[in-house]
């Protein structure tokens, strides 16, 4: 019965020194780990930051372009009345045309007549 008295004492005289080299390692480990956690977040934060500067940047160019779009379409809307006035004279020209031709023929039918009289 003394021996097994004597087997826990030996037991851990051998063990202990392995459990306190493996406490050590997982703390280290620990240690590492959180260094690994900060930096993590670290760069999680800064590509956060890079992406919200993006977004603004895209926002701005996205608003940009818009506003020339607008004005490019102001442009186009005023070259579109300016056809539209071009068109409207064209019509109104095209309804004289008749008018002018039969004052055209009664002119010469007149010069004919000024003739026949004046001979």
């Amino acid at each position: 019965m003394e021996k097994i008295g004597k087997i826990p004492g030996w037991i851990e005289r051998l063990l202990m020194p392995k459990l306190n080299e493996i406490t050590g390692e997982l703390k280290a480990l620990h240690t590492r780990i959180d260094g690994v956690e900060k930096e993590v977040t670290s760069l999680r934060s800064e590509m956060m930051t890079k992406f919200e500067a993006a977004d603004v940047k895209f926002d701005s160019l996205r608003n940009e372009m818009i506003s020339r779009f607008e004005a490019v379409d102001r442009r186009f809307e005023a070259v579109d009345r300016r056809f539209d006035a071009v068109d409207s004279r064209l019509d109104s020209l095209e309804a004289r045309l008749p008018v002018m031709e039969k004052m055209a023929e009664l002119e010469a039918r007149l010069a004919e007549l000024e003739k026949k009289v004046t001979a």
